[in-house]
């Protein structure tokens, strides 16, 4: 795991906006790729060079959406059985499908927006998705959009704290679990922020929600 990490680092560095893409595609699978490795890097580096973060953000986006499509249809096409069969290996047991198909079926569009703001539930939220035949445009305008403000707080976030750990560390690019570290130490209210807009919206659908009778 650790030379995968390296690998997917060092490719971010030598190629900037390609390699942001494909791991961000990546990223949006059930593959193990860590955004905090891929985004604030190249941010870093695309503004270190001269340019500006919009083009990370924007290739970081569409690689995001392009690996929740993947996802999406192969969990559509192959269908639930087969999700099963194979899901062990990524720890997808039936009981955890039950619950995010149970999850979409109620939150629909808000629990994909907000599934792809928190870590860990952003890499798997597309296959039930796929396999309750979630209406596309749907899922992917969301998918987008979530997407779009994960990348654009994890750029100008990277981009100002990798400053910091790169001037104290002058061989930060040869250290992907030093950058990784000490990104994820400083972000704890990144993720606090989106829990506290979570517990509102469900608030708010709670309160909302029409009463059936018993």
């Amino acid at each position: 795991m650790h030379q995968f990490l390296s690998v997917c680092f060092t490719w971010v560095q030598l190629h900037v906006y390609l390699g942001t893409f494909l791991f961000m595609a990546m990223e949006s699978s059930v593959l193990p790729v860590p955004s905090e490795l891929v985004i604030p890097p190249a941010a870093y580096i695309a503004s270190r060079s001269g340019g500006g973060i919009a083009g990370i953000i924007l290739v970081g986006t569409l690689g995001s959406w392009f690996g929740s499509a993947v996802m999406y249809w192969l969990s559509r096409g192959l269908g639930r059985v087969f999700i099963l069969g194979f899901g062990k290996y990524c720890m997808i047991t039936e009981e955890k499908l039950e619950r995010a198909e149970h999850w979409l079926h109620r939150y629909e569009a808000g629990g994909i927006f907000f599934a792809r703001l928190l870590p860990v539930i952003r890499h798997l939220i597309s296959i039930p998705a796929g396999i309750i035949r979630m209406n596309f445009s749907v899922f992917s305008i969301m998918t987008v959009a979530g997407s779009a403000i994960w990348c654009t707080v994890l750029a100008i976030y990277g981009r100002q704290v990798l400053g910091t750990y790169a001037a104290q560390h002058p061989d930060w690019a040869q250290d992907p679990s030093g950058v990784r570290g000490f990104i994820q130490a400083q972000s704890h209210w990144l993720v606090g922020g989106v829990l506290v807009l979570c517990v509102l919206y469900f608030v708010f659908l709670k309160l909302t929600a029409k009463r059936t009778p018993a």
